[in-house]
């Protein structure tokens, strides 16, 4: 049996189409087991007996609740906050400075965090930027947080935390600046949630609320869920949505090589990558 738990293979099977269809994810073998455990609560919440009884209710379902709640429940929301805390520092320090001269004319900065979870990201982002706000006076800034799960983006909209969650790599001072404690957790400050949009998106099918190509885009351990055929359909999406000069940020265990031809790694910032055909055409100018 597939997943060693009570539910038929063919249960399993089904589970994984899903995830599959809606996602573009697939679940490695060593993941297959975590199914059954990840949709205990939805089998709780929806009064479900087990996984064969999910699939049937999905099957006649009317209303998307359900399939939504599955989807969601069979994700690895993992994130929390700064996050490679040097890949934050390469980004504050020569990133950022970089695309502040290029785009010094237009006086635009756009940044996508895809695959952004629960939000942590992308507020870290937009700490960082309001810290340098000096440096970004009188530009239009915007970061974007997308996901296709929509319990983690409403999450991310609200900016409430654990205790556990606030303390992940996020410093005493930037919480206590950014953050207030109440009853229910640490809560992001009015402004801070203004400074970034989330909203449900699927990176294979949707084009990101962007009113602008991304000059930054963050993309961190959600293509290792993807088969290669999908990784690539996913690289070529994120190639058309960014800016002919910009950076890409991967996850540490993860690289375009191999993968796409559309990235090469950046001669300016070790881990970050920059669209291929752009850095063709400066070498060319040189």
């Amino acid at each position: 049996m597939m997943g060693g738990g009570t539910a038929s293979e063919s249960a399993y099977r089904v589970l994984m189409s899903v995830l599959e269809s809606r996602t573009g994810q697939t679940l490695s073998p060593n993941r297959i087991w975590r199914i059954e455990m990840s949709l205990k609560p939805v089998l709780q919440r929806h009064g479900i007996a087990d996984l064969d009884a999910l699939v049937a209710a999905l099957v006649t379902a009317s209303g998307r609740q359900l399939l939504d709640d599955t989807v969601d429940a069979m994700l690895n929301n993992e994130t929390f906050f700064y996050r490679e805390h040097s890949v934050f520092d390469d980004i504050a320090e020569k990133a950022l400075e970089y695309l502040r001269v290029v785009n010094a004319r237009q006086r635009q900065l756009t940044i996508w965090h895809c695959g952004v979870s629960t939000g942590q990201e992308a507020y870290s982002m937009a700490m960082l930027l309001a810290e340098q706000g000096e440096r970004w006076a009188g530009w239009r800034v915007d970061v974007i947080g997308t996901d296709v799960s929509h319990h983690a983006i409403s999450r991310a909209r609200v900016g409430l935390y654990s205790q556990f969650e606030i303390q992940r790599g996020l410093p005493v001072q930037r919480m206590v600046r950014w953050f207030d404690q109440t009853e229910a957790g640490w809560l992001a400050k009015a402004d801070l949630r203004r400074r970034v949009d989330f909203s449900v998106q699927n990176m294979l099918i949707d084009r990101p609320p962007l009113a602008a190509p991304a000059d930054l885009i963050f993309c961190r351990n959600l293509l290792l869920y993807f088969a290669m055929p999908m990784r690539q359909k996913a690289f070529a999406r994120l190639r058309a949505i960014a800016a002919p000069q910009s950076f890409l940020v991967l996850g540490a265990g993860e690289t375009v090589l191999g993968q796409t031809d559309q990235f090469v790694a950046s001669p300016r910032l070790r881990g970050l990558y920059e669209p291929a055909d752009q850095q063709v055409r400066r070498s060319v100018a040189a």
